[in-house]
């Protein structure tokens, strides 16, 4: 849609019908440097102020240009509050020296973190677990101390460090990597996830209901795919922030979300699932204008951001094509005056396919004529 305005805040044009309308009333002409002229200039200054406030209010009203606390307001009135900053998630496994004749109790707080970790960061056991009589092995969902990204990362077995000791267990480990971690929900994020909360109001399990409340389900979601391969069997793709592929724990805490009683229809089956990953290398070869040659390490150093920034672009999004085109428009916005690449190549993907970046090699070509 087109941007709107509620109150004209030209400066120029304030300016110049605030002098024609002086100079019709009073008959005069004022010099650039006359002290009523100036005067005149000051309270244009409050004006302008004053209009591009208005129209900074006014906008703030509407979804699109909504932010911060007014944002939060709107969210209130659909129902929808901003989701808060999430810790990451992993299962860990505890594993007896012995098995014993009664249940062995791991209570729900227990603690292990990274081996070589400083302490700052370690995961929590979220609910109170038993290992069996005659069995030597356990696992329950942990979570990250730390809210936000820091705990997103460590591959199964990195957390191995039990920190509160218990007796006869003699070793913690991740069995899956730690995923989930997310910070609090950003305006563009909850702005989308406002616009879509009509969805949510339907009890007929809709398509857009479905991808609603998987979004709702953390921070860390970026973007959701929900279709119905069968009559009564719908499956849900979900995609982390930064294009992660999501992890088992993670994929069991959306579907807890989507199987509550009050979101999913009795008569559907919800299955979530990670998105396939598509991957694709990318090599070129750049060159740069040789009247540019005193911006070389600059602009090398920009090409090499333009790259990494375009693969980030191309993971971010379920089923967005892999398209070469837009890395030759990024590189060429870098600075670079021809571009030469020879991976990828267009891959159309499906809607519940991800692009995923593997080996990237950058050839500096050298200085041509332009």
């Amino acid at each position: 849609m087109p941007d709107i305005a509620f109150a004209d805040d030209d400066a120029e044009a304030i300016k110049q019908n605030i002098i024609t309308i002086h100079a019709g009333l009073t008959g005069r002409t004022l010099a650039s440097g006359d002290p009523e002229r100036l005067f005149l200039m000051s309270l244009a200054s409050i004006i302008i102020q004053q209009r591009a406030l208005i129209n900074q209010v006014t906008k703030g009203r509407l979804l699109r240009y909504a932010a911060g606390a007014l944002l939060d307001h709107m969210g209130a009135f659909q129902g929808s509050g901003r989701l808060d900053p999430a810790a990451a998630i992993t299962t860990l496994q505890f594993v007896l020296s012995i098995p014993l004749a009664s249940a062995t109790p791991i209570p729900a707080g227990t603690r292990a973190g990274p081996q070589g970790g400083d302490g700052s960061i370690y995961f929590v056991t979220t609910e109170y677990m038993e290992i069996p009589a005659g069995a030597t092995t356990g696992t329950v969902k942990a979570e990250c101390s730390a809210t936000g990204t820091a705990g997103n990362g460590f591959l199964s077995g990195q957390i191995n460090t039990l920190m509160d000791q218990l007796p006869f267990v003699q070793s913690v480990t991740n069995l899956t990597a730690s995923d989930g971690g997310a910070e609090a929900e950003t305006d563009d994020a909850f702005r989308e996830r406002i616009r879509t909360a009509p969805e949510s109001y339907s009890t007929a399990g809709s398509q857009g209901s479905y991808e609603f409340w998987a979004k709702s389900t953390s921070a860390a979601m970026l973007d959701v795919k929900a279709f119905s391969p069968s009559d009564g069997v719908v499956t849900v793709v979900p995609l982390l922030a930064g294009g992660v592929i999501p992890g088992q724990d993670v994929l069991d805490a959306v579907s807890e979300t989507l199987n509550d009683r009050e979101i999913r229809p009795l008569t559907d089956q919800v299955t979530v699932a990670a998105p396939t990953a598509i991957t694709y290398e990318t090599t070129l070869t750049y060159y740069i204008s040789r009247s540019r040659a005193s911006e070389v390490p600059a602009i090398q150093a920009a090409v090499t951001a333009a790259v990494a920034a375009y693969q980030l672009w191309q993971r971010s999004k379920l089923g967005r094509h892999i398209n070469p085109s837009e890395l030759i428009a990024r590189v060429m916005a870098a600075g670079a005056l021809r571009v030469v690449p020879s991976a990828p190549v267009y891959t159309a993907l499906t809607a519940t396919q991800v692009a995923q970046d593997s080996t990237t090699t950058i050839t500096y070509g050298g200085l041509v004529d332009d």
